[in-house]
């Protein structure tokens, strides 16, 4: 059977494109060497064991929190646990195709805790060379935009991570707007940065530590956004890259 010379040409194209890895799969070892600790906020299962996640726990110099909470969810249901692990497991993704290892705070959606002294204690004793958690934000319709938490400088608590912590979260900042198009938070850090000294997170690490609140779940245009498997995926690429750009800079 006569083939068309132009089909033959069309079909070995085909075949050299389907050997080349598409920008998103790709895999480098610009990070190769570096562990990251990716910190999913909250777990499906809090809400179901209250007496575990209500216990007090010590974050540091006599202050104590809760040991987690619930989280938010949009006004249709959808779950900040959900969204946190999800984002978080696409991250981890990026980040291992870039060279890194990756370690996550929790192993699924569907259990309680950890607490959050030992979060941040999993990434003190991996020794991790930044720890992002991951978390969406509850306020007010129409408060809209994300933000990330950094800490306040604490005198024999943070003051080994403060500075390294703010890089991280500038990087971090700039990523995520660039890769997503989120602005940033309108009801709160009119930069997109805030300081905290209250989250346990933040008080316990010894490693460069921040928060991401990637946004308003009680937000209808923010909901939309989480809810939307391409945007997550912007979300977690964002992450990633204000990581990587961390990484590169320490």
């Amino acid at each position: 059977m006569h083939v068309p010379r132009g089909l033959l040409i069309v079909v070995a194209l085909a075949a050299l494109y389907a050997l080349v890895p598409t920008p998103a799969l790709a895999s480098t070892t610009s990070l190769a060497g570096k562990i990251v600790v990716l910190n999913p906020g909250h777990n499906g299962g809090n809400a179901a064991a209250p007496s575990q996640i209500n216990r007090l726990v010590d974050i540091g110099q006599g202050q104590k929190k809760a040991c987690d909470t619930t989280g938010t969810a949009t006004n249709s249901g959808y779950s900040e646990a959900s969204y946190n692990w999800d984002v978080a497991k696409r991250t981890r993704r990026v980040l291992r195709n870039r060279g890194a290892t990756v370690i996550l705070t929790r192993d699924n959606n569907t259990g309680v805790g950890p607490c959050i002294d030992m979060r941040a204690q999993i990434a003190n004793r991996a020794k991790a060379d930044a720890t992002v958690s991951i978390h969406a934000d509850g306020s007010a319709a129409g408060n809209r935009g994300f933000h990330v938490i950094e800490p306040t400088l604490i005198t024999g608590l943070t003051d080994d991570i403060f500075s390294t912590s703010h890089r991280l979260a500038v990087d971090l900042r700039d990523a995520f707007t660039a890769a997503t198009k989120q602005p940033f938070a309108n009801y709160i850090a009119n930069d997109g940065l805030a300081r905290r000294g209250d989250l346990g997170g933040l008080r316990l690490a010894d490693v460069p530590s921040v928060f991401i609140e990637c946004g308003n779940m009680r937000d209808a245009k923010d909901a939309a956004q989480f809810k939307s498997s391409a945007w997550r995926l912007k979300a977690a690429r964002g992450i990633a890259n204000g990581i990587e750009r961390f990484l590169k800079r320490t």
